[in-house]
This record gives C-alpha cells, sequence and structure tokens, in this order.
C-alpha cells in the first residue's frame, strides 16, 4: 500500500504529512513490522532527514485505513530504536542518525540546458545519439515483426537480446556470460534494487557501498529496507579489509573498472580480496561496470564477474555510452540469483521494440562503432579540458584514470564551501558537481570538485573553464602555486 497523508499543505519542508511511504514494497509481516519498515527505509535513504516532523498517529491511521494502535506502536519502537524522539506537546520527529547521511538529502545540480556550459557528470554526449541508425535498428528488427511479438515484454527480456548481450559480455568485458541468466532491466538501479529485494527475501540485511559513490544508487538500496554500509575509497579502490570488518554483511555494489566519483580502479590486490570476501562469506558482488567501455591510456580491465561467475553479479547500462532515456539495461546474475531477480513483484522491463532495437544494433556491429568514433571524442575532450586547466588553473592537481566521462579537481574549493561553489557556478551558467555531496563518511576529498566533460562540445570547453576559474577565483582568492595541472591519476595499472 502506498499512502499519502493530504492533511496539510506539501509546502511545509520540514514535515513528513506529505510523504509517499510504500509499504507495500516491504516483506510480508504484521501491518505494523512493514510500517516500520517503511519508515527506516524513508530515514535511512535521506526522505526523511532529521529533524522531520512525522504525521500524527491518528491522521496517519486515518490515511491508512489502520488502527491508531499500529501507527503509535510503530512510533514508539522507531524511538526505541533511535530513529526518532519524541518531545509532549512537540510530536514525533526524526533523529539524527551516525553511519548514514546526517543531512538533508544533497542538493540537485541544475538540470543540463541547451545553453548553459555542463561540466556536470553523469551524461554522454547527448548531441552524439545516433538517431539515424538507431531508427533503422528499430525498423530492421520489428519489419517481419509478428503481430503478437507487440504485446508486454517476457520475463527476463527479449531472448535475442539476451543472446546477444551475452556474446557481447563474452567478446568485450570478459564475462562468464550466459543468456539464461540475464536479466534485462531498465538500467543500474534497477538491477540494484532488484538484488537487494531479493537479497533481503533471502534473510540479508545489509548492502556495502562505496563512499563516496552515487548517491542515487545509495538511496535506491535504502528504500529496500537494506541498511547501507559505507565502505571508505582509497587509491586502490574499495577499502576490502574495512568491508570484511563489519560482521553480517553479505552484499558488496562496487565499480572496479572505473569507481565514481574518485575515477580510481580497483587494483589487483583488492580485486583479489574482493573475492576471497565473497567466498568467504557466500557473499554477493553486484560489479557496476560502470564506464568500463571508455578507456583511453590501454584496454580496460575485464570484468571482475569473469573470475567469479558463481559469487558475481555483473550490470550496465546504456546511460553513458548511448543516452539514459532509452531506460535500457541489463543484469548477469549467478544462476541461483536469477530467478529471484526476475519475479521481484513490481519489476518493470524495457519495451519490447527498444529491446529488439538494441539487440539488432548490438548484431549489427552499429554499437561496436558507436563507441569507437565516442572513445575518440572522449579522449580529445579530455585532453582540452586538462590543457584548459593547466593554463586556467595552475596548482589546482587533476585525479582519476584516464577513463570514463569525468575527473577530480583537488584542492579546489576551501574546507567546507564546495556546496557553495557549486550553488554560484550554477548561477554563472556553469553546472559542475563535489565530492562532497556523493560522500557519506569519507571526508577525504571533501575539497574536490568533480568535472565531467561527457555533456560538453569540445569547443566549448575553455569557455567554461574560464568561467570556473573565476568564480574559484572569487571564492579563494588568489595564491596559488604557479604549477601546471597534469592528470596526477590515482588509477593502479592491473
Amino acid at each position: 500500500m502506498d499512502v499519502r497523508s493530504n492533511v496539510m499543505s506539501e509546502n511545509q519542508s520540514n514535515v513528513a504529512w506529505g510523504l509517499l511511504l510504500d509499504v507495500d514494497a516491504q516483506l510480508p509481516g504484521p501491518r505494523h513490522v512493514r510500517l516500520a519498515a517503511a519508515f527506516r527505509a524513508a530515514i535511512r535513504g535521506g526522505v526523511l532527514p532529521s529533524g522531520t516532523l512525522l504525521p500524527p498517529s491518528r491522521l496517519l491511521a486515518a490515511d491508512l485505513g489502520w488502527s491508531r494502535w499500529t501507527v503509535t506502536e510503530v512510533y514508539q519502537q522507531l524511538v526505541a530504536e533511535g530513529y526518532a524522539h519524541a518531545r509532549v506537546g512537540s510530536g514525533t520527529r526524526v533523529a539524527q542518525l551516525s553511519g548514514v547521511a546526517s543531512e538533508p538529502m544533497p542538493f540537485p545540480v541544475p538540470a543540463p540546458t541547451a545553453t548553459g556550459l555542463d561540466l556536470a557528470p553523469g551524461l554522454p554526449d547527448l548531441r552524439a545519439f545516433p538517431v539515424d541508425r538507431w531508427l533503422g535498428a528499430m525498423r530492421a528488427a520489428t519489419a517481419a515483426l509478428p503481430f503478437h511479438r507487440f504485446g508486454y515484454p517476457v520475463l527476463g527480456g527479449e531472448p535475442a537480446l539476451r543472446r546477444t548481450l551475452a556474446d557481447y559480455l563474452r567478446r568485450v568485458r570478459g564475462a562468464d556470460a550466459h543468456p539464461e541468466e540475464i536479466t534485462v532491466c531498465t538500467g543500474v538501479t534497477d538491477a540494484v534494487t532488484r538484488v537487494c529485494v531479493a537479497a533481503r527475501a533471502a534473510g540479508l540485511d545489509s548492502v556495502a557501498v562505496e563512499d563516496p559513490g552515487w548517491t542515487r544508487l545509495r538511496d535506491a538500496i535504502a528504500a529496500t529496507g537494506m541498511r547501507v554500509v559505507p565502505v571508505p575509497v582509497d587509491a586502490q579502490g574499495l577499502r576490502v579489509d574495512a568491508m570484511a570488518a563489519v560482521p553480517g554483511t553479505r552484499v558488496a555494489v562496487v565499480s572496479p573498472a572505473h569507481q565514481f566519483p574518485t575515477g580510481v580502479v580497483l587494483s589487483p590486490g583488492r580485486r583479489a580480496a574482493l573475492l576471497e570476501w565473497a567466498r568467504r562469506v557466500d557473499g554477493l558482488i553486484v560489479e557496476d561496470d560502470y564506464d568500463a567501455e571508455f578507456r583511453y591510456d590501454r584496454r580496460p580491465v575485464g570484468a571482475l564477474q569473469g573470475a567469479d561467475s558463481r559469487h558475481v553479479a555483473l550490470t550496465g547500462s546504456l546511460s553513458k555510452t548511448l543516452s539514459p532515456a532509452l531506460g535500457l539495461g541489463w543484469l548477469l546474475t549467478p544462476q541461483r540469483w536469477t530467478g529471484p531477480v526476475r519475479t521481484m513483484r513490481q519489476a518493470t522491463a524495457p519495451g519490447v521494440l527498444d529491446q529488439l532495437a538494441l539487440a539488432e544494433y548490438l548484431r549489427s556491429g552499429g554499437y561496436d562503432r558507436h563507441l569507437r568514433g565516442a572513445r575518440r571524442r572522449y579522449r580529445a575532450r579530455r585532453d582540452t579540458l586538462l590543457a584548459s586547466l593547466g593554463s586556467r588553473l595552475p596548482g589546482l592537481p587533476v585525479a582519476g584514470a584516464a577513463a570514463g566521462l569525468h575527473l577530480l579537481l583537488t584542492d579546489a574549493v576551501p574546507e567546507g564551501d564546495a556546496r557553495g561553489t557549486v550553488t554560484r557556478a550554477a548561477t554563472a551558467g556553469v553546472r559542475i558537481a563535489c565530492v562532497r555531496q556523493y560522500r557519506i563518511a569519507n571526508r577525504t576529498l571533501d575539497t574536490a570538485l568533480v568535472l565531467g566533460y561527457g555533456n560538453l562540445p569540445t569547443q566549448e570547453v575553455d569557455r567554461a573553464v574560464a568561467r570556473l576559474a573565476a568564480e574559484l577565483s572569487t571564492a579563494a582568492g588568489a595564491g596559488r602555486a604557479a604549477q601546471p595541472a597534469t592528470s596526477r591519476g590515482v588509477a593502479v595499472r592491473p
């Protein structure tokens, strides 16, 4: 049951009376258990930040159509567990938790526009989307399609796409891929959500995530009711020793090929340690194959899944290679997990025609040709960005492997001013991001900016950096050391 309380205007940002609680997404059980789980997920995920006033028990009970005792029991349980605190005359409010984000959800980076200078991460070159070739692939795939195939997608995805994806992942990523173990989904977030729901149904209750890492992915994990366990990332990638020290954790979401936002590649020693951990606890590694298609100084490292298909699930999507608008991704799972992730209640699947178009695009070699052209374009754009940073912001080190669609500008902002810098840059017409908005507890890169170059035309790079340099100069003043910026990447070359 999804319930939204309508008793007060939703423009009051410090109250939860307009909150949508997904009670039915929780595991089966008594009503008070499911409602408490829904509240925990909302609090852990940052949907209900510290200090938020929860709805009065009488009104929430009326919205739910349940007894007031049920809601009162839930509130008492949340207080006992430290998720909330109650005060006579002041209601029940969300408490400040340790181990999860202690501030409201990170502020959103302004959406890209047709006229702004887009140095924010997360998008490929949207101008380069192969419209004609994609439409051609769709026409070729559907020209002789029988009428009965224009119905709903089949469970797990179209067989033709799963076969083609298996061939592609074996050939390009070195994966141990079999069509029957591939589930077509809408993207990486969807894939991770499916795994978390299946893991929770199997009795697991926590997921280790990289810190810093994608905030949206953490929120999706918390929304399933799983406890998010932040694990610090350093120059070699995920701190496997820190993760192994957390008892009971048996699921980890990791991006070995190119970590976001630090840009590091998981070192050989850490890869071996991660696999050993999974075997020892009989756990599951969810390998987010983020940016694996784009490596500019050497061939990308093969997928971790190819080294142990029994303990690693591999997920990827088209969001960074073609467009997030397509909503197409895949999840390659160990055999014992395939059934549970496919039969997840309320699971969504891409449309049949889009799936068949991707199968044709892969089969015809169009996707490979697109990636080859994109690599050349992004490598040249990255070089242009490095040259401009060296000229206009001398002395600021650049970190991250020569890969993907972003890099780090370290020591760029004063301590505690990263968020303000992002906001002021947006006002000046430049979209950027900071590491601060992606971390939970790992403060080592709080003065670093994340600069994306996927969705900015090469001819606009220097203008964007000039505008950014003016903003940084205003914020931090002069006095930087006269040292050219270099690609001082922290990635290990396995």
